[in-house]
């Protein structure tokens, strides 16, 4: 970007000029401003380009990924057509386009011939061009607007503040530099979003450094021009880029990389790649629900335990959970005694000394009962002892983990509150740096907890495999591809952070304490499970080592090399230390336990307005129609409307005096919309569906459609999934089949809404025709209502099928197809057919069928049980046995004690 811009033997465009006039007139504004204004308004046009770029060009790139509407622009427009075609209406647009595409790329390129999506791209380029140079040079006038040295401050000091800046910087313009050697122009300029291409990449180099370089370690540079313009201004505006930054990467690049490089695999692959298991796993259930001889027990396809109840997050809070009530007991226990306790030393010393025993618990307390886990399944035997499964040992050391985790890092939050001390001036020496540097360590810390999170899962989080003897299968993802063991340095930054921010003598005794924890029970707990586990699969250096080690001199290297072996022989010889006086220690242990036994025996958790169109003239609303059709959903939906709680007359069915039937329609069924419309109808008309009492107006709508909603032509909107379920469109019926006030023409046309465009819920719903674009209303359907009948066991279906578990199991199947948008590649074709893939990433579909699971068997389960069970023979099994359990009748209450 920055050679095309400034390297005179390229060739330049109009386009490049316009940059480069752009940024002269920053230089010239800078010049013309006072020295008192340039602060103020170079932080607000740096703050406007930045909003540009994360948020216009995120837009961009988001609307682009999900509904290709750059693309639908592109063609829609036709800016890119030849005129001589006679179907492009912008003739100048397109010779000025052509002129500054193919001076950029003079070789192998034809402006005609290229694909649409490639044209769209390289315009999509001059935008991100004079985005990005305008972003940065605002950003350094800024900073220079700022500089200065501050007063008093030592030569020594200067010298080491330009030293550490200029460092950054040149480790910064590094990064970039590699970064484009990897992705080239193509994933430098975001190329994927608009198509893909066959390209084998080798990401080596800073990509074995850092997840996502560019956005990461790639902004260090902002903090070394912090450093040179010693401004606290400077440092706060770059933190505000680099935060942006980074919900740019979160909510535009993530999802579009996940969808595009991590889809789940068809439902054909994963059944080729997956080994068939036969082994039967007793469920997390079955210790509760006891044995019944009538049910048995579903298949698994997996020996971890089913991560169907988590633990960890908000999100997972329960308050009907032990562990979780217990947690918070403590923790608001914790946060009374810290704050109604005074801050004298007394206090401060036992606020400390809890802090170390809770970390000593933490480290040695619970790596020992892991130590004996992994040699003896000591953990797993006490429990098998009192006849319990495994799994209630795992549930159990999981409660211990996660309280034992919370109040260590209470009680070092709590020490490190009673040590602190406001500043008296924050601007007085480096104590805001201190606040600011220690912050970003907290934040580090809990970043690298959530990356290990998702890189590992609640099993690897709770050091699963030293209680399941699963296949072992090591695989290094998401952080750990660049580090081994990311909780030896960035998993402990934030007690640095907080030693950092109090700024005294205890709390960073209490940082380094836990620090050396940490790493003994890594060294001694952790890698002899791991080298036991995977033995020789064991990587012995991550990414990042690697690359470090590539770019040292020889000399240093050699040096390192000799280091890691007087070290690595140190530690050998300490553990043939502890394992000589390990016998002689176990035995004095052993008689001072002994000894204690004798003498202890003595003592017994939209609304939006709608956009009106004014050009309705000569049209009139008779013209138009609306019909539906769907799949009718039981007759017992009628019948429930009867439920004896009416008065005397209300007890029967209504008599019927026409033939018209009410229409309701089964949950999830693709519902068939019929329209007809005169022939010169706006091509822009829509239909949306609503909740009947959602809109008071018959003649406009005033809430959003919220996705649920088809155009009636394919074309009219740059909205990808606009045209999704049209059938046909202004298919021509004759004026004596159309009706219609003036008995004209009229055109009809079909579209089928399933899947997002339906409601996922009960109710009367409408269907509305909106006139092109807007939201006047010209035509209202019939309203249906959406029902999801009740099961019962004397009805015919049941009598007919015989038996309780193949009734629910019929009438289970239907349901979930429909939950799961009868997609072939997710829904099942049968009671054993496994789930696709995709139903396990995305938790709407699971969502849907617990909401028709309620209404229709009266017990509730989380959405991780559907995921989790896999098929529909899992889930009724399951369902049967809940039932039993709480003794659901069929109108799904809970029978009393004394009809059981």
């Amino acid at each position: 970007m920055v050679s095309q811009l400034f390297d005179p033997s390229q060739s330049k465009n109009l386009s490049d000029f316009l940059v480069l006039a752009v940024l002269a007139l920053h230089a010239l504004g800078y010049a013309a401003l006072p020295s008192s204004a340039r602060r103020p308004v170079f932080a607000a046009i740096f703050l406007f380009w930045r909003t540009c770029y994360n948020g216009g060009i995120g837009y961009l790139l988001s609307v682009q990924s999900r509904h290709r509407r750059l693309i639908a622009w592109a063609r829609n427009s036709k800016v890119f057509q030849n005129p001589m075609t006679g179907q492009n209406p912008h003739p100048l647009l397109y010779k000025f386009l052509k002129g500054e595409l193919q001076t950029k790329i003079p070789e192998n390129y034809q402006f005609d011939e290229v694909p649409v999506e490639y044209n769209t791209w390289l315009l999509f380029r001059r935008v991100v061009d004079i985005v990005l140079m305008c972003d940065f040079v605002s950003y350094c006038l800024f900073a220079i607007a700022c500089g200065g040295r501050p007063d008093h401050e030592a030569s020594t000091l200067t010298l080491a503040r330009w030293a550490a800046g200029v460092a950054l910087i040149g480790f910064n313009l590094w990064v970039k530099l590699d970064a484009h050697r990897v992705v080239k122009d193509y994933a430098w300029y975001w190329g994927d979003f608009f198509f893909l291409i066959d390209q084998e990449l080798t990401f080596d180099g800073v990509f074995e450094m850092a997840p996502h370089p560019m956005y990461s370690v790639g902004y260090v540079g902002y903090y070394g021009i912090s450093l040179l313009a010693a401004s606290y201004s400077v440092l706060f505006i770059s933190l505000v880029a680099h935060a942006a930054q980074f919900a740019f990467l979160y909510f535009v690049e993530n999802p579009h990389i996940e969808k595009t490089y991590n889809a789940p695999p068809t439902r054909k692959e994963r059944s080729l790649s997956a080994p068939e298991q036969a082994d039967l796993v007793e469920d997390e259930s079955a210790s509760e629900l006891s044995s019944d001889q009538e049910l048995a027990l579903p298949a698994s396809s997996t020996l971890q335990p089913l991560p169907v109840h988590k633990l960890l997050g908000l999100r997972n809070l329960d308050l009907c959970r032990v562990t979780d009530v217990s947690v918070l007991l403590l923790q608001f226990y914790m946060l009374a005694v810290t704050i109604g306790s005074p801050s004298t030393p007394l206090y401060q010393a036992l606020f400390c000394l809890h802090a170390i025993l809770w970390r000593l618990w933490f480290s040695a307390g619970l790596g020992i009962i892991l130590r004996w886990q992994s040699h003896r399944k000591r953990w797993t035997r006490h429990f098998l002892k009192f006849g319990q499964s495994k799994e209630e040992a795992w549930r159990q050391w999981k409660g211990l983990y996660h309280l034992s985790l919370t109040m260590c890092y209470a009680s070092f939050l709590a020490a490190a509150w009673k040590m602190y001390v406001f500043p008296q001036d924050w601007m007085h020496g480096v104590a805001l740096l201190k606040h600011v540097l220690g912050a970003m360590l907290i934040a580090l810390q809990i970043w690298t907890a959530v990356s290990i999170y998702d890189s590992l899962g609640e099993f690897g989080w709770f050091y699963g495999d030293f209680f399941f003897d699963h296949a072992p299968k090591l695989t290094y993802s998401g952080i750990y591809r660049f580090l081994n063991n990311p909780e030896r340095v960035l998993g402990l930054a934030g007690i640095w952070g907080a030693a950092l921010i109090t700024n005294r003598p205890p709390v960073f005794f209490l940082a380094l304490f836990s620090h050396i924890s940490t790493l003994c029970f890594i060294h001694f707990i952790e890698r002899p499970h791991m080298q036991k586990l995977y033995g020789q699969n064991l990587r012995r250096e991550a990414g990042l080592t690697r690359s470090l080690k590539r770019s040292l001199p020889p000399p240093i290297s050699q040096w390192q090399g000799n280091v890691d072996k007087v070290v690595g022989g140190t530690v050998d010889l300490m553990e043939e230390f502890i394992d000589a006086a390990r016998p002689r220690f176990a035995a004095s242990v052993g008689s001072l336990v002994k000894d204690t036994k004798t003498l202890l025996c003595r003592y017994p958790a939209r609304l939006s307005r709608g956009r009106l169109v004014p050009n309705r003239t000569g049209f009139d609303r008779g013209d138009y129609s609306l019909g539906i059709e769907g799949v009718q959903s039981s007759p017992l939906a009628m019948s429930a409307r009867v439920s004896g709680r009416e008065g005397e007359n209300g007890r029967v069915m209504a008599e019927r005096r026409d033939p018209f039937q009410t229409l309701v329609f089964d949950y999830g069924a693709p519902i068939k919309v019929k329209w007809t419309a005169p022939v010169d109808h706006g091509k822009k008309d829509w239909v949306g569906l609503y909740m009947v009492a959602d809109n008071a107006s018959r003649e406009i709508t005033t809430i959003a459609s919220s996705g649920r909603w088809v155009a009636t032509n394919e074309g009219a909107y740059d909205h990808a999934h606009a045209a999704e379920g049209i059938v046909s469109s202004d298919v021509p019926i004759m004026p004596h089949e159309a009706g219609g006030s003036k008995k004209k023409q009229r055109v009809m046309g079909e579209m089928i809404f399933e899947g997002d465009k339906l409601w996922w819920t009960h109710g009367v719903f409408e269907f509305r025709y909106h006139h092109d674009g807007g939201h006047n209303v010209m035509a209202i359907s019939l309203p249906f209502e959406i029902y999801i009948a009740r099961f019962r066991e004397n009805s015919a279906e049941f009598n007919t099928i015989g038996s309780t578990r193949g009734a629910i199991e019929k009438a289970l199947l239907t349901v979930v197809q429909n939950c799961f948008d009868r997609d072939p590649e997710i829904a099942p074709s049968s009671v054993e057919e496994s789930y696709g893939p995709l139903a396990e990433r995305d938790g709407k579909y699971a969502k849907r069928v617990v909401f028709a699971v309620h209404q229709m068997f009266g017990v509730e389960f989380a959405p991780q049980v559907v995921q989790a069970d896999g098929n529909v023979r899992n889930l009724t099994w399951r369902i049967c046995n809940a039932r039993k359990v709480l003794h659901v009748s069929d109108d799904g209450e809970n029978q009393p004690d004394s009809a059981r």
